[in-house]
Order: structure tokens, then C-alpha cells, then sequence
């Protein structure tokens, strides 16, 4: 039997009441299955702190339990979608979070948001560094914000190829010293 007839036959099954929510989710999920490249991994330790899972792993597809992807919940959390205190994952969301879509206090990811720093190909937070990068203060190939330093920067106080405040060199010299762009920055603002 074809997949599509497969489908359509559950679908019927499921229209007449002989399958429960569940029952199709499940027998559409095992239908599925050949198509997936590997049956997903779900783990987690029995220790419990603070009510979640000291660690948790949930990668891939579990067609058993009608999942395409594993979510993660514990404090050490590792999935397609984690949530824990340091969580990683193709989206995380954690205090630390690292993955794809990484939205945390502190955040690592092709997109980043972090509520304090956020670190990406995308940033926003309070200190954001990116080849995009918005927030308080902004670091990043395009930047903005209130300080801001990039190859194009927009902000209050902007350091950028085409702007050099000195509010902004001060502040940038003095917070971010360890920068090595910031020597060619000062030395044409002050050519």
C-alpha cells in the first residue's frame, strides 16, 4: 500500500471514530516513520532538582509518542527544542542558551537574544555582538544603539567608518579595551 492511501485509510478510521486523537497522531507518526532518517534519542536523569530532570536529551523523531522533534525540559537540557537552565538545541531557551534560536539571560546563536548579552549572526539584548547586532550597547558588522560601533553603526553614541563620536571612543576604549579594531578606529578619528 502507497503511503498517501495509507494516510487517507487512517484519516477515515480516524473521521468514523474508530481512532482517538491520539490513537491516529500515533498510527500517522509509525506511517511516517520509514521517512525519517533515525529514530530520535529521549533521555533524562532520575535525579530531580527543583522539579525538572538534572539533564534532559531529546533529539530527532519518536514516532512511538507522534514527536518530530525532542523537547528537552531540565536543567542541562540538550534537543531539537531544550528548555532548561543551559540549554542547547535547534531552539534553546535557557538562562544560558546556545542553538539555532537562542533566547536567554545569556544567548549564543545564529540568532541571539539575550535579556543581558546576546552573541550571533544576529543579536539583540543589552550587550549585543553580531554581524547584526541591536541593543544598549551593539557590536556588529550593522549596528545599533544607544552605543554603538560597526562597519555601519546607528545609535546615540556611534563609532563607524562613517561617524566617530568621542563619547563613544571614550566609552568603547574603556569598556571594551581587548578589542583590536578599536586601535584603527581611534587612529582615524583622529586623522
Amino acid at each position: 500500500m502507497e503511503l498517501a492511501e495509507e494516510l487517507e485509510k487512517l484519516a477515515r478510521l480516524h473521521d468514523q471514530g474508530a481512532l482517538s486523537e491520539q490513537e491516529f497522531d500515533k498510527a500517522k507518526a509509525r506511517v511516517l516513520s520509514p521517512m525519517l532518517p533515525f529514530k530520535g534519542v529521549r533521555r533524562q536523569s532520575k535525579m530531580m532538582l527543583a522539579g525538572l530532570p538534572l539533564w534532559s536529551v531529546a533529539l530527532g523523531a519518536d514516532p512511538d509518542k507522534g514527536e518530530f522533534r525532542g523537547h528537552a525540559k531540565g536543567i542541562f537540557a540538550v534537543g531539537d527544542v531544550a528548555t532548561g537552565v543551559f540549554a542547547a538545541g535547534g531552539l534553546a531557551r535557557g538562562v544560558f542558551a546556545l542553538g539555532g534560536l537562542a533566547i536567554g539571560l545569556v544567548s549564543f546563536g545564529g540568532l541571539g537574544i539575550g535579556l543581558l548579552l546576546a552573541l550571533g549572526g544576529g543579536a539583540i539584548g543589552t550587550f549585543a555582538f553580531g554581524g547584526a547586532a541591536v541593543g544598549a550597547v551593539a557590536i556588529g558588522g550593522g549596528a545599533a544603539g544607544h552605543y554603538a560601533m560597526g562597519g555601519s553603526a546607528i545609535g546615540t553614541y556611534v563609532l563607524s567608518a562613517a561617524q566617530c563620536d568621542a563619547d563613544a571612543l571614550d566609552f568603547f576604549s574603556r569598556t571594551f579595551e581587548w578589542l583590536p579594531q578599536l586601535d584603527i578606529i581611534a587612529q582615524n578619528c583622529v586623522s
